[in-house]
């Protein structure tokens, strides 16, 4: 199993558009497989190696998706309450931070974090292990590397992304009603009681999905581009690189088309 870049030999707008398909075709098969082998992550021998995976990805990223999401309520709360301040509406900013947090910022800045501090570590640990010819050594051993060193990582992703989704949407209205209470004079009670009437259920449940999906676009994104690592040492700071800025970008079109496929206009 080999994720090579073939080169292409047609010049022009072709030869940059066909290999960027190549490469995404590749990686989704990738995804699809290390995903339908997420229920053999279950077997005592593999759980281990999941849970462990959980902790470095979950765990481990509990700092820094605390102190985002919380600046991230105070900055939706203190952007958004200048405004209806103007209006004599300020009781009204506990819907407003509940409903974006929830739909958007709080999976959206998950994904970010995510794909910063987890996706990066993936791609190097797995590109340096490419270039070692440590993949090479799993498949002459008959191990299938998808199935070592893939499933466990997308097993944990899976678990660990809303999990952390969700936790910053409370930290992100937590730091929302912080604001709303020392700078926009509105009650705590008050705040709370018109961000739950406003919020929906329905609203959650996107949310968390946009976390899983994302979830799985890092995972697979990174993983690929491990495996794709070529010349050294560099060709690893280029993985690296390479998963962080393509995880964005995934991440940001994703979220806007599955905004646009729950929320009709």
């Amino acid at each position: 199993m080999r994720f090579t870049r073939e080169p292409f030999e047609s010049g022009g707008i072709g030869g940059v558009i066909l290999p960027g398909l190549c490469g995404v075709g590749r990686m989704g098969v990738m995804t699809l497989q290390s995903l339908l082998m997420l229920p053999l992550q279950l077997s005592p021998r593999r759980l281990r190696e999941v849970l462990r995976q959980m902790y470095l990805l979950g765990v481990k990223s509990l700092p820094v998706v605390t102190l985002v999401g919380m600046f991230m309520g105070m900055i939706l709360a203190l952007q958004a309450g200048l405004e209806l301040r103007r209006y004599n509406q300020e009781m009204l900013i506990g819907a407003g931070v509940m409903i974006s947090s929830l739909r958007e910022m709080g999976p959206f800045m998950t994904g970010l974090i995510l794909a910063a501090c987890v996706g990066s570590a993936m791609a190097a640990q797995i590109g340096t292990m490419t270039v070692n010819d440590e993949i090479a050594a799993l498949e002459i051993m008959s191990v299938n590397p998808i199935r070592y060193l893939v499933a466990p990582r997308m097993a944990a992703m899976v678990l660990m992304t809303p999990v952390l989704s969700f936790y910053a949407c409370i930290l992100s209205v937590v730091g929302g009603g912080i604001v709303a209470v020392t700078q926009l004079s509105v009650p705590f009670r008050q705040y709370m009681k018109v961000a739950m009437d406003f919020a929906q259920v329905y609203d959650l449940y996107v949310g968390l999905f946009k976390a899983l999906v994302f979830g799985i676009l890092v995972t697979g994104i990174s993983c690929f581009e491990g495996f794709s690592t070529r010349q050294g040492a560099v060709g690893v700071g280029h993985a690296t690189r390479n998963s962080v800025v393509k995880s964005f970008v995934f991440i940001l079109v994703v979220g806007y088309i599955i905004t646009r496929l729950f929320y009709d206009l």
